[in-house]
């Protein structure tokens, strides 16, 4: 009993460690968002080129996410985490000690790698390491519930670091948490054995979907700058879609495919990755427009601004709580569709937003509701899309998750700002000019935007009422024994 007490201890300081790795991955995404325009001006980037300390963290991993998490099938899952984690930490202080912006450019895409192969490994190793249906839920939960929170704790964590420190600690932190990470993962995350690899690597398929979603994801950052009309956005975004369509007609015929299509073809994981696609289109339209009306509009410092999020990551951790609870005893359907329903709800309160309003009664109560709906999206989320997944699969199959969610979170960057920039610039010129028209237009382009995110909400539930069929998540590992449970 001691020996089995023992190792299930160990199991949930596994979870820990592995929590703590997919914070890291997640909050780099926007801890450089307020310190942003004082890295630009310490090491002179030009208007142009600022993007570029996103993009090149964004182009990187969501275009070797799915190599990544093959890599941790058949390497090893906790070896390629290790890995992961060292690289992580040297690309962060090459970042962090930049001089030039070509090495902050070259440390972010550094960072972007690495983070391809940690984020996968990490969230595989959690779906290998609970299979008891109750001890997944809570796995599931904990690890959702750090995914939904990632993006506010980033902000919250940008805004302290860069007003009493400096915008490079924003990057430098990252080396002692990983390192930390990384000497606790030696400790309790056990060594798993590689799946056998029968045949060759999927080399094409490599190519042509690193090349492919990379088009993608740089087609809809280049949106957000040039629009959507423009030549160099349209020739990435046809040229993304032909690789990627390429991709799938040749896994569909290889001996040895990079991604088995059997891995979204069966219904409730197709759907989840759909759901993960759209999620985080919703999710931009509120980390996006409330940063600018904070700092801009409300006239917050760095550090209140990032405050000012604080209720997100508290709602989700409170709610991924409860969905954990939950998961085992209604199944994923009903928690999907009650958290994109909040998700929706919070939004349109968030779109009644007008000059003048205090920070208390406007945006506060939607803050809390859009985080009890994304910590029961993620966790629900985050368990279906790897439901039935065959252990030999489940490092690509949290490539594949990890991908569609970067490439929803570029898609709603660059969607939710050109609309917001479409949107003030009329609204500007149809109105006689005040003194406080530049702050009327803006707010009302976040209006338009947050109605925009209800709506991908409310598209996401859709998804889910059509795709997630399953009413349970026992640990089934067959996928034809999965797709054929009734609805």
């Amino acid at each position: 009993m001691s020996e089995e007490r023992a190792a299930s201890d160990r199991r949930w300081w596994a979870l820990l460690v592995l929590s703590i790795a997919q914070l890291l991955v997640v909050l780099d995404a926007t801890i450089v968002t307020i310190s942003l325009p004082y890295a630009q001006a310490d090491l002179g980037i030009r208007d142009a080129d600022k993007q570029w300390v996103f993009t090149a963290y964004t182009l990187m991993f969501g275009g070797l996410l799915l190599l990544g998490g093959r890599l941790a099938d058949y390497v090893g899952r906790r070896r390629i985490f290790l890995i992961g984690l060292v690289g992580f930490a040297v690309a962060s202080a090459l970042a962090g000690a930049a001089v030039s912006p070509g090495m902050l450019f070259a440390g972010r895409a550094l960072q972007g790698m690495f983070a391809a192969l940690l984020a996968p490994s990490a969230l595989s190793l959690v779906s290998v390491t609970f299979t008891a249906a109750q001890e997944r839920a809570r796995a599931f939960a904990v690890f959702g519930g750090v995914s939904g929170a990632g993006f506010a704790v980033g902000l919250i964590g940008g805004g302290a670091l860069t007003q009493y420190a400096s915008w490079r600690w924003c990057l430098l932190v990252n080396i002692p948490i990983a390192a930390a990470t990384a000497a606790a993962a030696l400790l309790v995350v056990v060594r798993d054995v590689p799946v056998r690899r029968v045949g060759g690597y999927d080399l094409p398929g490599v190519v042509l979907v690193t090349a492919g979603l990379a088009s993608v994801v740089y087609g809809f950052n280049r949106a957000a700058q040039a629009g959507w009309a423009a030549a160099g956005t349209v020739a990435l975004l046809v040229i993304g879609v032909c690789l990627l369509l390429a991709f799938v007609a040749i896994e569909a015929r290889v001996a040895n495919p990079l991604l088995p299509l059997r891995i979204p073809g069966e219904i409730n994981r197709g759907g989840s990755f759909l759901v993960a696609l759209l999620v985080p289109v919703a999710m931009y339209a509120v980390f996006l427009f409330l940063s600018y009306y904070f700092q801009q509009t409300l006239g917050y410092s760095p550090l209140k601004a990032g405050i000012a999020f604080l209720p997100f990551p508290f709602g989700i951790v409170v709610s991924a709580g409860i969905a954990s609870k939950l998961l085992p005893q209604v199944g994923p359907r009903v928690l999907m569709l009650a958290g994109a329903q909040l998700g929706a709800g919070g939004l349109i309160y968030l779109a009644q937003l007008r000059v003048g309003y205090p920070y208390w009664a406007a945006v506060l109560p939607a803050e809390i509701v859009i985080a009890l709906g994304m910590a029961q999206i993620f966790v629900a989320m985050q368990a279906t899309a790897l439901y039935a997944i065959d252990d030999r699969d489940a490092g690509v199959a949290s490539g594949l998750l990890n991908a569609v969610q970067q490439i929803g979170a570029s898609i709603g960057t660059a969607l939710l700002t050109t609309i917001a920039v479409q949107v003030s610039t009329r609204y500007a010129r149809n109105h006689p000019p005040t003194p406080d028209l530049p702050a009327r237009a803006a707010i009302h382009s976040y209006d338009v935007g947050f109605y925009w995110g209800a709506g991908f909400f409310v598209l996401a539930a859709i998804v889910v009422a059509i795709t997630i069929r399953v009413r349970k998540l026992d640990p089934v590992t067959d996928p034809d024994r999965a797709a054929t449970i009734p609805a």
